[in-house]
């Protein structure tokens, strides 16, 4: 398949020979700091590097001795899934005086460690880059005490550092989406998802405490995902009255008839006027204003605790290689800096322009310039509490444009979790705009049958967390009932159109703009979201729907490799969903820790079959207990699930045995995950308000209608790279593989050489798009990433 053209840069010019490399996780622990270890550890072996873990912290480093380890490639075997650090994380409050970072620098040398992957949050990176500034002042110490040679000087003349964030706050600045915030996001919308059913059985009000010290993310991301009616976080206190305020929303709530009501208050909050807002004050609060029955749930080290997310084992494994590819290239005048992402695209910032940011919002908080505060945080905070005050909070009948324009919204192709969640959006932004909304029930097929209602606001409430489509989804195409479809637009006035879908929607949305030519129906704004598990829709990196999937697939593939615990030596081939498109096989190979992952986009034969059996067999010899292999479902016509189960079976024989196993329909599943459940969201009140400005571009003032037949009003939104984009279907047409449903190129395929790297195969790793030093710029387009998403 067609790979992007770009001028490739191979890291085998980067040896790490000679290197010694060491990795510490410090301060609180955060899911996926493992995954983050293990990419370290054995893309540093990989490269020719000596790699030491230190243990507890920074105290480790202070101690010495048996805290300084050699690591080795087995050592980081059955570590992906483990939540918290193995490796341990202590404060230290030894490390914060000269003497002992003294015997830190000491214990370092001894070693002949000069690089330094530090994962923690700002304390600890803040300290990492002190103890760089006086590397060659304490080994002249050191040498004036006699405790190292004067040649060891010049030797180890220059510390080098980089660090990840390992934090589930998300509180440092400079990058989209710290290791562990993803994870934490799931402990709690697991909690909120189960505390609504009980709350639902008796009419109750439940107050929900976050972590977050200082941050707000956590809360607010939390309150976007589960639609909550009322959030309280640091950033952005509420105005003074806020009491009276919240009492009526939820008032007005229950009165519509919702059963119960949900307020996530964040550990930090507080008034205008400096003073805590707890959760057992809004209790109270609830209790006396409207009598509610009302609870208090501290979620606490809950959020802390668990598996991490397919999102931040993916995240802390690009960041991992990220980090060993940055100490390679670095030199003596290099400042210590941090890897993250943005978007799909490494990065890598100064480590004391990113801690010199965080710092300020404080600052602006405790100087009460709350809204300096909020933009700091960056565009996606900015945006995250935008949307959420856009979706909860109703405005008055009085208050509302009135535009006359109708929207219609429907889902076309297979169901894919955080659907719903966009309709809803789409739907309380639409009617905000001040347009009447419409929903149209299984995609075309219930739109030529006049299958067509209003929906109001309060019709989608409690709509985030369910999975599937509520409207209904089919994958029938316009193009033959094109004419029907015509006569119900002009029936129920509708002058936009949006199409939450996958690969049919795309389908779709090109035959209606065909179709203007026929009929003028169709010459009103219309926009696509991507909404399909298999991630194959061109225009965007990523599609709703598809981390729910991850995720079900990374878990499925936990339990199984667990089941193999205390048995014989076994590899286990799972088959995966996707059509020919392998982003679930390739991206939840790197999420799981598989030896392989057979895709389409990549073609393979007997041959690499052969070799796979081969290397998989020589470390069953020597290390690993069980082996994972993963099969998207149309990579090969001839190379079934059954063949390579067979042939592995047949060529494991007495070192290993088989076992299959199709995940099937389990993909599609499920309640939607958090990161999915707002990328909806937002993307869908971003569309909505293109759709609005689309609608007054082109009403034409004389003949009092919609008339748009121009390209760049039939989009698609996608996410590409850094940014979200709007594009016109017809120029997608063009990079599109009709025949097998999937983008010519396609980002992704860059990830696989890191997935074999880290199964111990000899690859070439295109190092094209690796993270260049930036400035950390204020308001940085994060709204494009994942974590716009987040």
């Amino acid at each position: 398949m067609a790979q992007p053209d770009t001028k490739k840069i191979f890291f085998e010019n980067l040896s790490g020979a000679g290197k010694a490399i060491a990795v510490l996780t410090s301060g609180g622990d955060a899911q996926g700091m493992n995954a983050a270890v293990r990419a370290v550890v054995r893309m540093g072996l990989y490269v020719g590097a000596k790699v030491y873990f230190i243990h507890e912290g920074y105290q480790g480093m202070v101690d010495g001795g048996e805290n300084i380890k050699e690591a080795t490639w087995e050592s980081v075997s059955s570590m992906l899934q483990v939540g918290g650090t193995v490796i341990g994380s202590a404060r230290c409050k030894e490390f914060r005086s000269h003497e002992g970072r003294l015997k830190a620098a000491h214990n370092l040398v001894l070693q002949g460690i000069t690089n330094l992957c530090v994962i923690g949050g700002d304390g600890s990176l803040t300290g990492a880059n002190l103890f760089k500034e006086e590397w060659s002042g304490l080994l002249t110490e050191l040498v004036e005490q006699d405790l190292i040679e004067a040649d060891a000087v010049q030797k180890y003349s220059a510390l080098h550092i980089v660090g990840m964030v390992g934090s589930i706050d998300n509180d440092f600045c400079g990058t989209d989406m710290t290791i562990g915030t993803d994870s934490a996001l799931h402990r709690i919308i697991e909690v909120v998802d189960a505390i609504m059913t009980t709350a639902q059985s008796h009419q109750r009000t439940f107050v929900l405490e976050v972590m977050g010290r200082h941050c707000g993310y956590l809360a607010l991301v939390s309150a976007l995902a589960c639609g909550a009616d009322w959030v309280l976080i640091p950033e952005m206190p509420p105005e003074d009255g806020w009491e009276d305020k919240m009492c009526q929303k939820l008032s007005a709530t229950r009165s519509r008839g919702t059963r119960l009501n949900i307020i996530i208050v964040a550990e930090g909050s507080i008034d205008r006027h400096g003073k805590p807002i707890t959760s057992g004050l809004v209790k109270d609060l609830v209790v006396k204003c409207l009598g509610f029955d009302t609870r208090v749930t501290i979620l606490g080290h809950v959020q802390r605790g668990g598996t991490p997310s397919a999102f931040d084992r993916i995240l802390a494994s690009r960041m991992g290689v990220e980090a060993v590819l940055a100490l390679l290239e670095t030199t003596a005048n290099t400042p210590a800096c941090v890897v993250s992402l943005c978007g799909n695209q490494s990065v890598r910032l100064p480590l004391m322009e990113c801690v010199q940011m965080t710092q300020e919002v404080q600052r602006a908080m405790d100087g009460k310039r709350f809204e300096e505060a909020v933009k700091l945080r960056g565009r996606s905070f900015e945006n995250n509490l935008k949307t959420y005050k856009l979706l909860a909070h109703r405005k008055p009948e009085t208050e509302l444009p009135t535009s006359n324009f109708n929207v219609a919204v429907l889902n076309v192709g297979a169901p894919a979790a955080g659907m719903n969640a966009a309709v809803r959006s789409a739907v309380r932004v639409g009617i905000s705009e001040g347009h009447k909304m419409f929903a149209v029930s299984d995609g075309f097929e219930g739109f030529y049958k006049g299958q067509i209602k209003e929906i109001k606001w309060a019709d989608v409430g409690g709509w985030t967390g369910q999975g599937g489509s509520l409207l209904g989804t089919k994958r029938t195409l316009p193009a033959k009932h094109v004419e029907k479809i015509a006569e119900q637009m002009r029936e129920n006035n509708i002058n936009a159109l949006l199409i939450v879908g996958g690969f049919e929607a795309f389908e779709s949305l090109l035959q209606l703009y065909e179709a203007r030519a026929t009929y003028e129906e169709f010459c009103i704004p219309m926009c696509m979201l991507p909404a399909t598990i298999s991630n194959n829709v061109p225009g965007t990196d990523l599609s709703i729907g598809a981390d729910t999937a991850l995720n079900a697939i990374v878990e499925t593939c936990d339990r199984i490799k667990q089941s193999a615990s205390g048995t014989k030596r076994r590899v286990f081939i799972i088959e995966t969903m996707g059509g020919y498109c392998g982003y679930l096989a390739s991206v939840g190979g790197l999420a799981a820790g598989a030896d392989a992952a057979y895709i389409y986009e990549e073609p393979f034969d007997i041959k690499d079959l052969q070799a796979n059996v081969e290397h998989l067999t020589e470390k069953m010899k020597t290390s690993i207990q069980r082996g994972l292999v993963l099969r998207n479902e149309n990579c090969n016509e001839n190379y079934t699930t059954d063949f390579i189960y067979q042939l592995y079976s047949e060529e494991g024989r007495g070192v290993f045995d088989s076992r299959k196993n199709v995940l099937g329909h389990m993909q599609q599943g499920g309640a939607p995950s958090p990161f999915d459940r707002n990328f909806g969201t937002k993307i869908s009140a971003k569309a909505m308000q293109w759709v609005t400005k689309k609608l007054v571009e082109s009403f034409r003032q004389d003949e009092g209608r919609v008339f748009a037949n121009t390209e760049d009003s039939c989009c698609l939104l996608g996410m590409r790279r850094r940014a979200l984009v709007f594009q016109p279907v017809v120029q997608l047409k063009g990079e599109t593989d009709f025949v097998h449903r999937i983008p010519k190129e396609q980002w992704w395929l860059k990830l696989r050489p890191l997935m074999k790297i880290l199964a111990k195969y000899k690859t070439s790793y295109d190092v094209s798009d690796s993270g260049q030093l930036e400035h950390v710029v204020r308001n940085r387009p994060k709204e494009s990433d994942a974590s716009v998403a987040l």
